[in-house]
């Protein structure tokens, strides 16, 4: 069956955007009495969203829920806002399917491992943004990637957020049709965090495609996995045609993401660190210590945008 295009989006988003209000792109929920957002443990009647989120202006989402709680209590201090960082709360504590904090105008979530994990609490965070009238928000992927042909730690902010056949397009299967998606991200947003990695010392940053897979093994042509069915040389050929076409870090998340975000009318960006160069292996064996560091970095741009929008440094 031919696939259904849904990218032809174009320039005028009029259609979806009104002054930078959050959109959701689904009109049963209008029809709908209460909307439960299950796998955060809120809702529409439980909860007053407005008043709990109506003030935020950047959304940062990870995998991990430990470094998220992390980058909470960074930004915290960052901020310099008041109170003590150990009394950050877990506001998603109902359910352990995701993390979720807030600091101040900044909301921290963990995502999971995977497309599958990420759409979820996609959905959920859109529709939460929606009913709490958020308006001119930035959302931000930080995370850890394998990185082709670049160095270990280097920070690389996506310019497009591409497939495993190097497309720019995300495919759903929806009723039994495939459903393609633009994984557009904002340039205007890229460059500005290109630029503020400029303004931080010790911090190897690059703007390349980020190839989204749906396997850390051999969707990622690794040959330390249960399975393998390539030799070395086709794993490393394939690498370099993905080198050839921009691509210059591996992950798990960043076309669905994308592609949510788009259909939405929300700026986004992908800004994750390579662990390894592919071209080199494929198991991660740098000492904890230096992962640990890595993994920071990521964090130090995106708090270093923030402080920026707010006015906090120049």
């Amino acid at each position: 069956m031919a696939p259904i295009l849904l990218n032809t989006m174009g320039t005028d988003h009029s259609d979806y955007i009104e002054e930078e209000v959050v959109h959701v792109k689904n009109p049963h929920l209008d029809s709908m009495e209460e909307d439960i957002l299950y796998h955060f443990d809120l809702g529409t009647k439980t909860h007053n969203l407005p008043e709990m989120f109506g003030d935020i202006k950047f959304v940062c989402v990870g995998g991990s829920a430990n470094r998220m709680r992390s980058f909470a209590q960074f930004i915290h201090q960052e901020l310099g806002l008041p109170g003590d960082v150990a009394d950050i709360m877990d506001i998603c504590a109902g359910t352990d399917r995701y993390s979720m904090y807030k600091v101040g105008p900044v909301l921290s979530i963990s995502h999971g491992m995977g497309v599958p994990s990420i759409s979820i609490m996609l959905h959920e965070m859109i529709k939460l943004l929606h009913h709490a009238r958020c308006r001119d928000v930035n959302l931000f992927r930080i995370g850890t990637s394998g990185g082709v042909g670049l160095a270990p730690g280097t920070v690389v902010i996506t310019d497009k957020a591409v497939d495993s056949f190097f497309q720019p397009q995300f495919e759903q299967v929806v009723l039994g049709k495939v459903i393609i998606r633009s994984t557009e991200l904002d340039k205007g947003l890229a460059e500005e965090l290109l630029q503020c990695s400029t303004e931080i010392p010790n911090l190897p940053t690059a703007i390349g495609n980020t190839m989204c897979t749906h396997d850390f093994y051999e969707g990622q042509g690794r040959l330390d996995g249960a399975l393998c069915s390539f030799s070395t040389e086709e794993k490393l050929e394939y690498l370099h045609k993905a080198y050839e076409a921009g691509v210059r870090n591996i992950e798990m998340e960043s076309t669905v993401f994308a592609a949510m975000c788009h259909v939405c009318g929300l700026k986004a960006a992908v800004v994750c660190v390579t662990l390894l160069n592919r071209f080199e292996g494929d198991q991660i064996n740098t000492p904890h210590e230096v992962l640990l560091e890595y993994q920071q970095r990521p964090q130090w741009l995106v708090s270093h945008f923030i402080k920026k929008r707010l006015g906090l440094i120049q």
